[in-house]
């Protein structure tokens, strides 16, 4: 009877978690074999993709320097504080995580536009930075800087006590303790956020086509190139998807060892 229980309840929740699994993995099973396999590097070559991998590729690096140069600090401070401000801070932080892309899109805007809260203080000195490249950077970086802060502050918050105790007793300060012990102690959840933020700065879309547009060589990235070429044509959308979907997997293989054991 005690079998016959257990085997009920296998089945009963063993069914709708294959078909959750299937919904998860069919569609990137059907991408894999819609894709025309010889065609690929000749799609990955040409010429509107090109300019997009290249500016896909120096945008997400940008990003990733930003969220290490801005991030970091940030995150030090949440891990440092446990007051009721560092906890609406966090809060804050995580908002674009759940924010529809291109409300964030719309956000920026109405931050660096030429009538913005910060961009009507750059238009009389004739900077604009919607509709640039510079206008890409921001995009992303604003939705991937929560994945490598939260990632970091984690790693920060994993530190012995001790060893800043001890560091002091020293007469190390904190910028001296932070160089020489914290940041080498969680270099592998530096790294990890590093690779996270990336990835969601390469597959970012809706921040970006409401943010930046969606022009040739100037602020059209692989996903925006994704979406035109679904209409022109499908196939070499599917290897540019094919492309991103290789990046995605090589992401997880390396937070694998940090976040899925």
């Amino acid at each position: 009877m005690r079998y016959a229980a257990t085997w009920r309840s296998r089945v009963t929740l063993g069914l709708p978690a294959a078909l959750a699994l299937l919904l998860l993995v069919v569609p990137l099973v059907a991408l894999l074999l819609r894709a025309d396999w010889a065609r690929i590097p000749s799609d990955l070559a040409t010429p509107s993709v090109v300019p997009a991998l290249r500016l896909s590729l120096t945008t997400t690096s940008t990003t990733a320097v930003l969220c290490l140069l801005l991030g970091t600090p940030l995150a030090w401070f949440l891990a440092r504080s446990d007051s009721r401000a560092t906890s609406w801070v966090r809060a804050l932080l995580t908002v674009p995580l759940v924010l529809p892309p291109v409300v964030g899109g719309v956000a920026l805007l109405m931050t660096w536009g030429r009538n913005g809260v910060v961009g009507q203080y750059l238009t009389p000195l004739g900077i604009q930075i919607p509709f640039t490249t510079a206008a890409v950077v921001l995009a992303e970086t604003f939705v991937a800087m929560p994945y490598y802060v939260l990632a970091v502050e984690g790693a920060m918050r994993g530190l012995d006590p001790r060893l800043e105790h001890v560091a002091r007793t020293l007469g190390a300060g904190d910028l001296r303790y932070l160089r020489t012990v914290g940041l080498p102690l969680v270099l592998p959840g530096i790294a990890g956020g590093l690779a996270l933020a990336w990835a969601r700065a390469l597959g970012e879309f809706g921040a970006t086509i409401t943010f930046a547009g969606n022009f040739p060589g100037r602020t059209q990235t692989l996903p925006l190139l994704v979406y035109v070429e679904l209409e022109r044509d499908p196939q070499v959308a599917i290897s540019i998807s094919i492309l991103l979907l290789a990046v995605s997997v090589l992401v997880l293989g390396v937070l694998r060892g940090r976040w899925l054991q």
